[in-house]
């Protein structure tokens, strides 16, 4: 199986491209998409891995890798938007192709968590949240690949990530790192 492994930043991704090659993208929605489709079109890769990092939500520990069974937009009124135009329209939540065993809820959006307020909205509707997972997931499976997301928690999407990111972003490169090995995806 031909793996593409993408990250939004190099310094999430530091310590896995040790031992093979990662895409960044960039960050947000858009710059993911962009990015990847880019990337997709040339590639003929089977598997998408998009690694990163993450808020967490539900008291994780940091370093903890989620891997993640579903995806949703939280900056997106999926549902409003489809009752407004009388059908189901695409951008709903996406349950993920894997890897076996897969659980975690991820929330992506283009607004970095930095109050107590917005946690607690998304607590109750993900565990982890980022922003570019949704956007790799939706655009790898237009591509017709097969995509899996694992998120290493590096702060508590919170009031302190701009403290904590920065010192927890080594500690969780080499924890996705590990988590790629364990899932056999190194070689």
């Amino acid at each position: 199986m031909n793996v593409l492994f993408v990250a939004a930043l190099e310094e999430e991704a530091q310590a896995l491209a040790a031992h093979v090659e990662v895409c960044h993208l960039g960050v947000g929605k858009v710059q993911a998409a962009a990015a990847l489709a880019a990337r997709l079109h040339r590639d003929p890769c089977d598997l998408v891995v998009n690694i990163g990092t993450a808020g967490g939500l539900q008291g994780q520990s940091i370093g903890e890798v989620v891997e993640i069974g579903t995806v949703h937009q939280h900056d997106f009124d999926h549902a409003g938007v489809s009752a407004f135009v009388g059908r189901d329209l695409p951008g709903g939540p996406l349950r993920l192709d894997g890897p076996s065993g897969a659980s975690g809820r991820l929330a992506t959006g283009d607004r970095l968590i930095t109050s107590t307020s917005a946690r607690a909205r998304l607590a109750g509707q993900a565990d982890v949240v980022d922003m570019e997972g949704y956007a790799v997931a939706a655009t790898a499976r237009a591509l017709g690949r097969e995509v899996w997301l694992a998120k290493a928690v590096s702060d508590g999407a919170g009031e302190d990530v701009a403290v904590e990111w920065p010192v927890a972003l080594a500690h969780c490169s080499e924890a996705l790192a590990g988590w790629a090995a364990s899932r056999g995806l190194l070689g």
